[in-house]
């Protein structure tokens, strides 16, 4: 019977390679897209671009979205797919990424913009992305998922094992849930392709890998993370130093001269909101504030804070750990309610308590878990923020912390507060300031007026594009971040 389902399954599969192979424009290669088609491209994108504006919304600069808007449709004009309408995206996200969904939709954050040093290095951006969509690698990944599936299905049929099933299933997912990295290097072949067919230096793509490289090595650097890999872009890229010599080759195939736009580039960013907008909220040194929501906090010495888009989180060395987000309090029910009924969703607690913080009412108790392997107590706090809203903290305390210690993440929860309208006023975004270097200035000079109190020089040269060796030219414009 097992043999029987492996023959069908087989023939299935060969008929679908058959009938769904195709030969790609862009690639000249034949790939497998049984599962989804160009319609169902369109659709998938406009459902799932939705989400993403959800999730991240646009960054409200009408000549900054013009600007990368009229980039990206110069970098199509000459692609393979004209069946595609191509819409380009502007995302209020500081986080240094960039992503297409089918159907066109392409997407680059206020990171990227931030960190590229000229107009070709953004158009290299939008030329990789829109390799991925010529190169139909979602409709590729798909079908091989929804084929992979299938064959999961069949094969825990024929087994009949929940555990076989679960184990292939894991697997699949793994293995599908990322572009390959065949596909990531398919995508800066094409996006070096289009952005020379559009004019534009095939040097960019390099260049900008160059300052990803760098970027990636200062981020490891910031979160004391030595042992993290400054050298990829995601787990499933190729190394950036692979794809930065594989793109320099590659490069040396095209004409060499082309636009770059360095100065063009700095002007449409210059006053850009940098790192974390007044919609996130912002890290300073070891608190947290949100002028929009209106709140504040502290965490002690020796966390280091996160700002994520659903919830705050500082983490020590040390195994500490504080988490921090807003609840939904349907019912109105008082903090002690709260906890009990919806937090730990009826499950017995001995130990719960009503507190109030800065005015406010609270609950609190303390629960047994384990973090990284070893037992832990957790502190929960619920704080009533407003009638429908409950402000909660999780709070990791590892075993054998000192009484001080074990004092400063007490007064962190306790250091929950209304922000004042002088805090709302004070507590500003940093920005992007392009300056014209002069005569006698050096990195040293112009790094201090870098807003960031740490790595003041080391994020100026990585903001700027800029190697160990290079120096300062008087009359070229730079960037730095302000308050």
């Amino acid at each position: 019977m097992i043999k029987r389902y492996l023959q069908l399954f087989s023939f299935f599969v060969l008929l679908q390679m058959l009938v769904g192979c195709s030969t790609n424009p862009a690639t000249g290669e034949k790939q497998f897209t049984a599962f989804m088609s160009p319609t169902q491209e369109n659709q998938i994108g406009a459902q799932e671009h939705k989400k993403i504006l959800k999730e991240y919304g646009l960054y409200n600069d009408k000549n900054l979205k013009n600007y990368v808007s009229d980039v990206g449709q110069r970098v199509v004009k000459y692609t393979e797919r004209g069946d595609v309408r191509y819409k380009f995206y502007l995302l209020d996200s500081p986080v240094v990424n960039a992503f297409a969904l089918p159907g066109g939709y392409i997407y680059v954050t206020r990171g990227v913009m931030a960190l590229s040093n000229s107009e070709d290095e953004l158009a290299a951006v939008l030329g990789h992305e829109v390799g991925h969509i010529t190169a139909r690698h979602s409709a590729e990944r798909y079908s091989r998922a929804v084929a992979a599936t299938l064959g999961t299905s069949i094969l825990s049929a024929a087994i009949d094992n929940v555990g076989v099933s679960q184990a292939l299933g894991l697997g699949s997912d793994l293995y599908l849930r990322s572009y390959s990295r065949g596909q990531e290097s398919q995508a800066d072949t094409l996006g070096i392709r289009y952005l020379t067919r559009a004019g534009y230096a095939p040097s960019g793509m390099a260049g900008f890998l160059s300052n990803l490289q760098a970027d990636s090595a200062l981020q490891a650097s910031l979160d004391g993370n030595k042992s993290k890999s400054a050298n990829s872009f995601f787990s499933t890229h190729p190394g950036t130093p692979e794809r930065i010599n594989k793109t320099i080759i590659e490069a040396r195939q095209y004409k060499q001269q082309g636009i770059i736009n360095h100065d063009r580039h700095l002007r449409m960013i210059d006053g850009m909101v940098y790192g974390d907008s007044a919609a996130q909220g912002f890290i300073r040194g070891q608190s947290f504030f949100h002028p929009d929501i209106g709140f504040k906090f502290s965490v002690p010495d020796g966390y280091k804070l996160i700002n994520q888009p659903s919830q705050v989180v500082a983490n020590s060395k040390n195994g500490g750990a504080i988490i921090f987000d807003f609840a939904p309090n349907k019912d109105a029910l008082d903090p002690l309610q709260f906890l009990n009924n919806v937090w730990l969703k009826g499950e017995p607690a001995t130990n719960v308590q009503p507190i109030v913080i800065n005015g406010m009412r609270a609950a609190t108790t303390s629960v047994r878990g384990s973090a990284n392997g070893r037992a832990v107590n957790i502190r929960l706090i619920a704080i009533q923020w407003s009638a429908n809203q409950i402000a909660r903290f999780q709070v990791i305390v590892p075993p054998n912390l000192t009484r001080d210690q074990l004092n400063a993440l007490k007064i962190s929860t306790y250091s929950f507060n209304h922000m004042s309208k002088s805090e709302k006023a004070s507590i500003r975004p940093y920005r992007i300031k392009v300056i014209t270097a002069k005569p006698g200035d050096n990195v040293a000079s112009l790094s201090r007026r870098m807003a960031q109190k740490d790595y003041k020089e080391r994020r100026f040269r990585v903001l700027n594009g800029l190697k160990p060796s290079d120096k300062i030219v008087a009359g070229k414009v730079y960037k730095i971040v302000i308050k």
